[in-house]
């Protein structure tokens, strides 16, 4: 028998696949990963696999998509994220699209691509986004198809061994912080910081940072725990007792070797005193702390995010490749 897929099927995923199904995704991204991707990048862990098909992340909810071989392995698989909060309603995210080496060329991922436009078309989505590393054959492919890219990010690393200073506040600043979903009594005041990403650099995107309230973060930090990762955050409370800063650190598997830098935020009432570089020197203390093999963190900062670029600069981030978040209209 052909170890072909059939031609034209593409599967849909239930909301709550099976270890079976979620072990045939999993080879397929272990294998595209190892394929393409620097020696030294981790690949994602089969936890974070799981996590992201059985836990759709907040506000939002995702379209699992699978072309399948007769022998029940898939020759590729694509991950569709269709936000629901306001601002973002006409839009969605491709968290993932891939397929296995030895299938490529053989109209997996155009296969891939139609069903995920019918589906943007059903949704009433006018665009759509995903995450490229810059050179890559998914960036031509993507090009191919009408992607554009719409925001260039570098994406730097920094080892924990890194040497660095002790954080320091001003006066009457004092450091928040915990591990896994907020605390109750945090989450307003968490929320009211993370808005703060409101002006964040988003380029030609139609993709706009969330805005959060109280419910929001709690089941935002709640779903990335259910997912099977580690999170930590660090906040700076102000001498008025709101939150002026945040970080926080995502590990997505267990036994990652690598952390996911996620939002870093400083109010735009408190900035200028130093509280991004200080919250960031706690992070370090906090995961040098934790019984975890990671040893280095990774973050993406946008090219015209100067700010960002120069604080990392100081803690010692070193470049380690360039990506960039292309997005296509539905229309076109």
């Amino acid at each position: 028998m052909s170890d072909l897929p059939r031609p034209g099927v593409v599967a849909r995923l239930s909301s709550t696949p099976s270890d079976a199904e979620i072990d045939a995704w999993h080879d397929v991204v272990t294998a595209a990963h190892r394929h393409d991707m620097p020696a030294g990048v981790p690949g994602p862990g089969r936890v974070e696999t799981a996590g992201q098909l059985r836990v759709p992340a907040a506000r939002s909810r995702i379209v699992r998509l699978a072309v399948p071989s007769p022998d029940g392995a898939y020759a590729g698989i694509a991950l569709l994220r269709l936000f629901d909060d306001d601002v973002n309603r006409r839009t969605a995210w491709i968290g993932r699209l891939a397929v296995r080496p030895e299938h490529r060329r053989r109209g997996i991922g155009t296969l891939l691509w139609r069903e995920i436009r019918a589906v943007l078309a059903s949704e009433q989505r006018e665009s759509v986004s995903l995450e490229l590393e810059i050179g890559s054959v998914g960036e031509q492919f993507a090009k191919d198809r009408g992607f554009t890219c719409g925001l260039q990010l570098v994406l730097y690393v920094q080892r924990l061994a890194y040497e660095t200073a002790a954080p320091e506040l001003p006066d009457g600043y004092r450091f928040v912080e915990w591990t896994g979903a907020v605390p109750a009594a945090n989450a307003a005041l968490f929320a009211g910081v993370r808005n703060a990403m409101a002006d964040a650099p988003m380029g030609e995107l139609d993709q706009q940072p969330m805005r959060w309230d109280a419910e929001s973060i709690a089941a935002a930090q709640r779903g990335f725990v259910e997912r099977g990762g580690l999170l930590y955050t660090v906040t700076v409370a102000a001498p008025d007792g709101t939150y002026a800063a945040l970080t926080e650190v995502g590990v997505r598997s267990p036994g990652d070797l690598r952390a996911q830098q996620y939002e870093t935020a400083v109010a735009p009432a408190h900035r200028g005193r130093g509280l991004g570089r200080a919250v960031k020197l706690r992070m370090l203390q906090v995961l040098r702390a934790q019984e975890t093999p990671v040893w280095e963190i990774c973050t993406h900062v946008a090219d015209d995010n100067g700010p960002m670029r120069a604080v990392n600069k100081l803690l010692g981030y070193r470049p380690e490749r360039s990506v960039g978040i292309f997005q296509a209209r539905t229309a076109e």
